[in-house]
């Protein structure tokens, strides 16, 4: 999966200094009430392979203990336009 930019980021966050660019990556977000909501795509491939296992796996890099995340296939926030 890759991450993507999506209509509603507010901020695109840089790899940490200590990181490689194959390690790591920007990512777009969006910040609301203490939320940071990242939109990922996946490739032909994972949709497939998503599809027949109903498997997914996450990893958070940061250290020691699992902050709270969760994971969504609809979007968690609405957009209003003027």
């Amino acid at each position: 999966m890759k991450p993507i930019e999506f209509e509603g980021q507010t901020i695109v966050l840089s790899k940490p200094p200590s990181m490689t660019d194959e390690e790591c990556g920007s990512l777009a977000i969006l910040q609301l009430d203490g939320t940071c909501i990242s939109c990922w795509k996946m490739s032909w491939r994972e949709r497939l392979k998503a599809f027949f296992t109903g498997v997914m796996w996450i990893g958070v890099y940061s250290g020691k203990t699992q902050p709270p995340i969760y994971v969504a296939i609809d979007r968690p926030f609405n957009i209003t336009k003027p």
